[in-house]
């Protein structure tokens, strides 16, 4: 059956962001990506990772140049994708991206790895408390915390998306995350970042929390 909320939260995903910021979905990188169709791909990406039944959400901050930007999937990189690391998600070898290697991030790496060793990949679904990519301006390929303003135009769009999995397990990683959750209403439970050194840490707590 249909989500009401799920159908909301794809309308409200392909509405126009703010100034210098970039919605991997409806729009064309010309500095990264190869094909024109590359938000369209990103969209099914999206979708086929989102078609399950989700008992976990992990949420972070906000897309990122590396991740995300490329790949349409929060947490996830170009790399894990084509070397077929992430369940539903094919690419049957085809890259979105004109770099001479595919895009990897770090985050993302830790964050699959730790899902698969957990063996809970297959119901979790990842994304990120603002919903966009915001970059410096003139520079895609760049990273930026949101700005309170551009926040709140997002908000509609998480909590669509929270609509759509009531019964999963919501964790904000990162203290930005968690900040902007408690914003809306949402107690996430935290788990460090995996980036800057917290890997380690990040794995522990969240295996210690499904335990």
């Amino acid at each position: 059956m249909r989500s009401p909320a799920l159908g909301r939260f794809w309308r409200l995903l392909e509405a126009e962001p703010p100034t210098h910021v970039f919605n991997p979905w409806t729009q064309r990188d010309p500095g990264t990506d190869a094909a024109k169709d590359a938000p369209q791909a990103r969209l099914e990406r999206l979708r086929a990772h989102l078609a399950a039944p989700i008992r976990v959400i992990l949420l972070g901050e906000a897309p990122g140049y590396q991740g995300c930007h490329v790949s349409g999937i929060p947490f996830t990189s170009e790399r894990l994708i084509l070397a077929g690391q992430i369940p539903r998600v094919t690419s049957e070898g085809r890259r979105l991206s004109t770099r001479h290697i595919p895009w990897s991030e770090p985050s993302a790496t830790t964050v699959w790895g730790t899902l698969q060793e957990l063996g809970i990949a297959d119901c979790t679904a990842l994304w990120n408390a603002y919903p966009w990519h915001p970059h410096q301006p003139g520079n895609r390929q760049s990273n930026r915390t949101p700005t309170r303003e551009e926040r709140l135009v997002g908000v509609p769009v998480l909590k669509a998306l929270l609509a759509a999995f009531p019964q999963a397990t919501v964790f904000a990683v990162g203290r930005t995350a968690e900040a902007s959750l408690r914003e809306v209403g949402c107690e996430a439970k935290p788990l460090r970042h995996p980036s800057m050194g917290g890997a380690k840490l990040f794995r522990g707590q969240l295996r210690d929390a499904l335990a």
